[in-house]
Parts: C-alpha cells; structure tokens; sequence
C-alpha cells in the first residue's frame, strides 16, 4: 500500500480508485485546488463523483476545505499526524492581483478561546494582499 491507501484504509475508507485519484491529484498539487480545477486534472472522473469524494473525505479529516476570499471553497490535503485532533491548522492567502490561493503552512493560527459550551471543529484563516511574485512586478 502506498501513503494515500494507508490514509484512507486508517480512517476506515475503503481506498476506491476514484478516492485515490483524487488524493494523488491533491498531493501533486503546490496549492489548494479548487472543484473547477480538479475537474480538469481528472477528465476522467465526473464532476459528481468528485463531489463526493471530497465530501467524504473532508468528513473524515483527509481534505481541509476553505473558502478562498472570494467565496470559492479550496481544497488540500490534511498533513495532520493525529488521528483524532488536526494538528495541521495553518493560514491561506490570497492575492489580490494574481487571484492565486497559496497555503502558509508554517504560519499556524493562532488559538482563539471561544465561550463555555462551544465546539470548534475547523478554522478559516485567509490573510489578502499581494504574493512575492506580483509584488516584484510594481
């Protein structure tokens, strides 16, 4: 079994060819992806077994799913250790100019104490501005 059998067969998924397509298409990938650019990468999957793969995978805390400021959910691969608790909460930003999403993943965000009696399940820390690349050309 290789890495992204592993995951899945730990999470208790059975590792489908259409599951590992897509996590193989998520860890290839240098940035989130969105739903529209997964499509492309896997022509041969259609957009509803896509769909669902990443739903169940975001169930199971395999995939992070965010809105990338301009209200269009990204996805990635989790890098968490911890089967039971994501250790892997990290900022995104996003460029203004370029409308790229990159992760921060050594920026982790910072711990916020909710009220008595609340459950945070997942975080969504986007920071806006310009990336390296677009500020080189000004």
């Amino acid at each position: 079994m290789n890495i992204s059998e592993d995951q899945l067969v730990m999470r208790g998924i059975s590792p489908t060819p259409n599951r590992l397509l897509v996590m193989r298409e998520l860890s290839r990938a240098s940035r989130p992806l969105s739903m529209s650019e997964l499509e492309q990468k896997l022509d041969s999957l259609d957009k509803s077994s896509i769909f669902r793969v990443l739903n169940l995978l975001t169930d199971h805390d395999l995939v992070h799913a965010f809105e990338d400021g301009r209200g269009i959910v990204k996805y990635e691969l989790c890098h968490s250790h911890d089967n039971l608790e994501d250790d892997d909460l990290h900022c995104h930003f996003y460029c203004t100019k370029c409308r790229q999403t990159f992760c921060l993943s050594e920026v982790k965000v910072p711990e916020v104490s909710v009220p008595q009696g609340f459950t945070v399940k997942g975080v969504n820390f986007m920071l806006k501005g310009t990336c390296p690349k677009c500020n080189l050309r000004n």
